[in-house]
């Protein structure tokens, strides 16, 4: 895993408010980490890894972008809601909590588990769909042995859908 190499085609997406990551700078159609190398990181499974690539990574391991495309098939489309498939807002956090767990897992020599603590500031401005693409920030703002926290985002259609930080900590092995 490592950050794009520079000279690459920059992306079209320009978010309609500041983002903590800059997707000006990030091709967008690059791969950090696919699916099945998150899995040796984080201890989501199933229905609840939801996150389908990390897209970027600093050198640091301390800043991230990674995308969910939007299918249709997704457990909660079905019921979430019937007339207007929305991706619920606690899953879109959750799709954050899950990137903040990959960049604090990728600098430990071995994987844990990780329980986030507190949610905060959580805002929702945009809806995601099928069909969509939800890109995922995330930007850790203090970390230890044990604990770490990070500002989150998600990006689809050129627009901010969600913003939070959130607080995760080591609970056991992964």
């Amino acid at each position: 895993m490592s950050s794009i190499a520079s000279g690459h085609t920059k992306n079209p997406i320009k978010p309609d408010r500041p983002t903590i990551v800059d997707l000006g700078a990030i091709d967008l159609s690059a791969t950090a980490a696919t699916r099945e190398q998150m899995l040796d990181y984080i201890p989501h499974r199933h229905e609840m890894a939801l996150l389908d690539r990390v897209v970027w990574v600093n050198d640091g391991h301390t800043e991230a972008v990674a995308s969910i495309g939007v299918r249709g098939d997704e457990f909660w489309v079905r019921g979430h809601f019937p007339q207007r498939a929305m991706m619920p807002g606690v899953l879109m956090v959750e799709a954050g909590a899950q990137l903040a767990c990959w960049l604090f897992n990728v600098r430990q020599s071995t994987p844990t588990i990780a329980a986030f603590l507190r949610i905060e500031n959580a805002v929702f401005r945009q809806s995601v769909t099928v069909g969509d693409t939800l890109y995922v920030l995330c930007k850790e703002t203090k970390c230890s042995a044990r604990r770490f926290a990070s500002e989150i985002q998600g990006v689809v259609n050129n627009q901010i859908a969600f913003e939070a930080s959130i607080v995760g900590m080591r609970i056991g092995d992964a």
